[in-house]
């Protein structure tokens, strides 16, 4: 073994903790709840819209129905063959989007965004879903550079779903993959060929579709290097434009379809990180760009001209090639970010109607920012977008994140010259970790409990 080697082992060893994905700051555990209420919420997110409507605002809308439990999803599902449920949520969700526009007063809105999550969104049938795009749309003007996306199931996404999206405005799609090898779609109860993929790729290209995204995870139960091997190769041959190469998260304890297996079937460490440097290896020969944590596009992707031109964006759906300051989450679970606070819905179906029914915002918990909060907010978003921070000379958190940062120094993860911290080629693998010395809410809340997914 090398000592280069050797080094990445022990930093492997070292580094594996539970860290959070860094999606929002301050992360949902560590809301602040005594601050935050219904008023505060819709206060925050008016005054968020007046500052930014000419920028446009982005819609996450949670489609949480899916015909079968893949044991490896962290989402927010429910479980069901009745399709009967469609009809009541969309007019649900559209009851929802009704108050969010009384909140604007009635102003004229425009919407840069749209993002279709689940669950499984081709759950729908393709007529429910113009439905509701449809009545999202009515008497709201888009952005002429849109960007309207949605997430596919390769198994139930039929030449439909695609030509009526497309008809709405959606010209990118995102397909879970996951892995290929039949023995680990077993264990996480994902089934679907690579002729079902090809299928829906050759379809949506036909269509128009402009940008198709391949999700990937490694770290999933009986995945070898092997099995990601040949899942690599395999998605080369679809050529998707974006590749998102995410580490599996177990959380049984939040997850229990996630026993379906054991730690024992799981590749750890530094074996799981091996997985990771193969997929990055073997997608970054074929010409794409490592653009952030996890993710990788062609050169000719907005994602990558986003990337190059540091207005790469994080939010909950991942990485994102433009800011907008206001993000409206619609349906169970969605979290909303108006960039000075945050708002999450109910989590289950039942409550979640009950509370439409009733009139009421179904928002569940919160938090609004305070002034530290902003400021560590934009620090970290930096780093997870640009792989650098300028911190603010003048204030008082600056020698205290150099302080904590002085061990990933000493270990190669980041530099640090004057106020400028920037992430090292090695330290790319260590996002999350780097990302946690800047955290000042968990650095001040430490805690024992197993909050977060390990980092790697």
């Amino acid at each position: 073994m090398s000592t280069q080697e050797k080094s990445m082992e022990e930093l492997v060893q070292k580094y594996n903790v539970a860290a959070p994905r860094y999606t929002s700051y301050p992360t949902v555990p560590f809301w602040d709840e005594s601050t935050f209420s219904a008023k505060a919420w819709k206060d925050q997110v008016y005054h968020t819209f007046r500052q930014s409507k000419d920028k446009g605002m982005s819609l996450y809308i949670h489609l949480p129905f899916c015909e079968s439990l893949c044991t490896y999803c962290g989402c927010n599902t429910r479980i069901t063959k009745n399709h009967q449920v469609e009809l009541p949520y969309i007019t649900a969700l559209l009851k929802e989007w009704e108050m969010y526009r009384g909140i604007f007063k009635g102003e004229k809105l425009l919407v840069s965004e749209i993002h279709l999550g689940g669950g499984t969104p081709t759950f729908f049938q393709p007529k429910n879903l113009k439905f509701l795009i449809e009545g999202i749309l009515k008497d709201v003007n888009v952005t002429a550079d849109r960007s309207f996306s949605f997430e596919a199931h390769p198994a139930n996404t039929t030449t439909e779903h695609l030509q009526i999206l497309f008809d709405l405005g959606f010209r990118r799609l995102s397909l879970g993959i996951q892995d290929f090898d039949p023995l680990v779609q077993f264990m996480i109860n994902r089934q679907q060929t690579f002729e079902e993929v090809e299928a829906v790729m050759l379809n949506a290209r036909e269509i128009g579709f402009e940008s198709i995204n391949f999700d990937l995870i490694y770290g999933l139960p009986k995945q070898t290097q092997a099995s990601v091997q040949d899942t690599i190769d395999k998605s080369m041959l679809l050529k998707p434009d974006r590749i998102s190469f995410y580490s599996y998260a177990h959380v049984p304890w939040l997850k229990p379809g996630q026993r379906h297996y054991t730690e024992a079937d799981l590749p750890k460490g530094t074996a799981k990180l091996a997985l990771y440097n193969l997929g990055k290896k073997l997608i970054l020969a074929q010409g794409y760009a490592d653009i952030g944590m996890d993710h990788f596009s062609k050169k000719d992707d907005e994602l990558y001209l986003a990337f190059q031109e540091e207005r790469l964006h994080r939010n909950f759906m991942g990485y994102a090639d433009r800011f907008n300051p206001l993000l409206i989450g619609l349906g169970v679970s969605s979290i909303s970010d108006a960039w000075a606070g945050f708002a999450q819905n109910v989590k289950t179906v039942e409550e979640y109607h009950k509370l439409i029914a009733s009139g009421v915002l179904p928002v569940v918990k919160g938090h609004i920012l305070n002034a530290e909060d902003l400021v560590i907010r934009r620090y970290i978003l930096d780093m997870m977008c640009k792989g650098k921070v300028q911190l603010d000379p003048a204030s008082d958190l600056t020698e205290q994140i150099k302080e904590e940062l002085s061990i990933l120094v000493q270990d190669g993860l980041v530099s640090i010259e004057g106020e400028l911290i920037q992430c090292t080629a090695v330290g790319r693998s260590f996002l999350r970790n780097i990302c946690m010395a800047f955290d000042q809410r968990f650095l001040k809340l430490r805690t024992k409990k197993q909050l977060f997914s390990e980092a790697i």
